[in-house]
């Protein structure tokens, strides 16, 4: 049977960072970014933005959208494609959740009128109501679930001959990872084109300043630093009429095979912002540690709250990469590069060199990130072009997975173990009932698969 989740994460997503960090944080608002994306979108209605040609797809100027995952991460990227070219509408949604489908489909039909064009009979549930979606016709499928179902749904879509917008990571494990490259292969094949959700490789500033360290500004990259400590989480509770999958999926942030731990689904920005630093380079092996300190509950599944990571390369340079989900504690977002020649912070847009300081002079937002992704995917298709983000992104969570598999099993994880590895978290049958779980793992005693 097929699979289908709601992914809806916005402070994983949309906000980042900012409800979990301090004050200070550089990250904009809700409200803020809302009104940086109402300013992009009227940009695009006036022509400003839209930097490939636009012109006719397949013979008609509308770009028809189906979503597939209606929580806080698909609704805003429906917002995000709205924003980002005028000629777009959704004509298709699915939720696994009927209620969830129901309670999000109002809200986008009452701000955005004629542009929803999603009928009952266009509104899909359940488990396999992704497929019934994706063949609803549309130019363009949002993937925007939970992570461990994206493989699944990136496949079937590539088959049927379509676009994606794809939000990160893109799976759980190392059997699904090789799903995905085969889709993206298969979609270059076909001359489809796959946006990752990884928002930072859009940011005009990240841009700027990578362009300067690939330029030599710094040297050669000796090490790096990289931190994504936030706070606690939602959890959506309880309900005796849940049965065991159902209540897996309504909490999904807290299992392994739906989101992959918070390493790969959160912190996973910075590991693509990692893998960015080092032009692709790949590490050679992982090793890292990790546990739950505060999330002891039985509620929270069985992912961990802390984890640090080292990441090795043939070079010589190391990565070291922290992350933790904890409440009262010290919050901090942030990239630092050690180059022969200088060091650069990526979060904050500034790279030292030679006793000099250069800093982006512009004021920085990430919404424009969000709503950018979307401008050149559908510039591409626009054009007749292809834009493939699957390798590059795919790999970027496989250095997520490496990462979590060194600190589960307190084991050094080589580049190559984790390519070949035959874990495969998905469950044997996705139906309403049971679904036993591992435990958290144990460091030492957890082998790797």
């Amino acid at each position: 049977m097929d699979v289908f989740a709601g992914h809806n994460t916005l402070t994983t997503h949309r906000l980042l960072h900012m409800r979990f960090t301090m004050p200070t944080s550089s990250t904009p608002s809700r409200r803020s970014f809302l009104q940086s994306t109402a300013a992009v979108s009227a940009a695009t209605a006036g022509g400003v933005l839209l930097s490939a040609p636009h012109v006719h797809a397949a013979g008609n100027d509308t770009l028809k959208l189906a979503l597939i995952g209606v929580g806080g991460r698909g609704t805003d990227a429906v917002e995000d494609a709205f924003a980002a070219d005028k000629n777009t509408k959704l004509i298709a949604m699915c939720d696994i959740f009927p209620d969830r489908l129901e309670e999000r489909y109002e809200p986008l039909k009452k701000t955005y009128g004629d542009r929803i064009d999603v009928p009952k009979e266009r509104r899909f549930s359940g488990f396999e109501g992704y497929k019934q979606a994706i063949d609803c016709g549309a130019d363009v499928i949002l993937l925007c679930t939970s992570p461990g179902f994206r493989p699944l749904h990136l496949k079937y879509a590539v088959q049927q001959g379509k676009h994606v917008f794809m939000e990160k990571p893109h799976a759980t494990d190392a059997t699904g990872l090789r799903s995905v490259l085969e889709s993206v292969k298969l979609a270059k094949e076909k001359k489809l084109s796959i946006v990752s959700g990884f928002c930072y490789r859009y940011d005009a500033f990240k841009r700027e300043t990578m362009k300067r360290i690939e330029g030599g500004a710094i040297g050669d990259i000796l090490a790096m630093h990289s931190t994504y400590l936030t706070g606690d989480l939602w959890f959506r509770g309880a309900d005796p009429k849940w049965s065991e999958m159902e209540y897996q999926i309504r909490n999904w942030y807290y299992y392994t095979w739906l989101s992959g731990d918070f390493l790969v689904e959160q912190h996973i920005h910075n590991i693509d912002k990692i893998a960015w630093v080092m032009n692709g380079e790949l590490p050679i092996a992982a090793t890292g540690m990790g546990g739950r300190q505060s999330r002891t509950d039985k509620k929270y599944g069985n992912i961990f709250d802390n984890f640090t990571v080292v990441y090795e390369y043939a070079s010589g340079a190391k990565v070291f990469s922290q992350c933790r989900q904890a409440g009262g504690c010290y919050s901090d977002v942030n990239d630092q590069i050690i180059g022969s020649k200088g060091t650069a912070q990526l979060q904050q847009h500034t790279i030292t060199s030679e006793g000099k300081t250069w800093k982006h002079p512009g004021k920085h937002s990430l919404g424009p990130a969000y709503v950018r992704e979307h401008i050149e995917l559908y510039g591409a298709i626009r054009a007749g072009e292809v834009i493939n983000d699957g390798e590059r992104s795919a790999y970027s969570t496989l250095m997520g997975i490496m990462g979590r598999e060194a600190a589960y099993t307190g084991q050094r994880i080589t580049w190559k173990q984790m390519l070949e590895s035959k874990q495969n978290l998905q469950p044997k049958e996705y139906a309403w009932g049971p679904n036993p779980v591992p435990t958290a793992a144990i460091p030492g005693q957890t082998k790797f698969i």
